[in-house]
């Protein structure tokens, strides 16, 4: 069953589809770069396996090569990682990484589009474009996570984030190899939280699981 949401005004704002299992949050929609992919593996490795929501990162990669990320961080991590695919669903527990040199969407019935559209601030993937949607799809049950990398990607999404309802994590300048993209984000948008990134999968666990069902 799909719900319609109003902002404060009584406006509508999207429609919710209905949300996963034991989840306060359905979706978790992490950009990295530069630095990024360490703080990727960071976090996934400290979720456990019946994390309930759904997970979708960008990390900016070299679109002259196959990635091997999803193989990758799938040795450290109890969860299912791959690469996405436009055939891919939303589910709980699984991680999709956008392949290099796409857009990656997230539709409101949890599908995922693939597209080479433009590039948005010199990226291809954009965690913009991942946020963004994300916030029309989800709106207040979506958390967006910016950790290390150059740049500013993400910082507008973010404020579509909090926009909805949503949350905003932002890895720190102490453990983020390069911070130009989590400050960034917490000029665009008061984050909810600013956290090592030792803190971020707890704290992720702890908000997806709260008062649950």
């Amino acid at each position: 069953m799909d719900l319609n949401v109003a902002d404060e005004d009584g406006e509508s704002i999207g429609v919710r589809s209905e949300p996963f299992p034991g989840a306060v949050f359905d979706v978790v929609a992490m950009c990295a770069s530069a630095g990024g992919f360490n703080a990727v593996r960071d976090v996934l490795s400290g979720l456990s396996a019946d994390f309930p929501a759904a997970i979708v990162i960008v990390q900016h990669l070299d679109p002259r090569h196959r990635s091997v990320m999803a193989e990758l961080l799938q040795r450290r991590s109890q969860l299912q990682v791959r690469q996405a695919t436009a055939s891919d669903v939303l589910a709980p527990g699984t991680v999709l990484i956008a392949p290099p040199d796409r857009h990656m969407l997230v539709n409101r019935d949890g599908t995922i589009s693939l597209t080479q559209t433009e590039l948005v601030h010199f990226v291809r993937p954009s965690g913009d474009l991942l946020f963004e949607s994300v916030a029309a799809s989800f709106l207040d049950r979506a958390i967006a996570v910016v950790l290390s990398g150059t740049g500013q990607d993400g910082s507008q999404g973010t404020r579509a984030i909090k926009k909805v309802g949503g949350t905003v994590i932002v890895q720190d300048e102490a453990s983020a190899q390069f911070s130009g993209m989590p400050n960034a984000a917490i000029r665009a948008a008061t984050p909810d939280f600013i956290l090592s990134v030792e803190e971020i999968a707890p704290t992720l666990e702890k908000l997806v699981t709260q008062s649950a069902g």
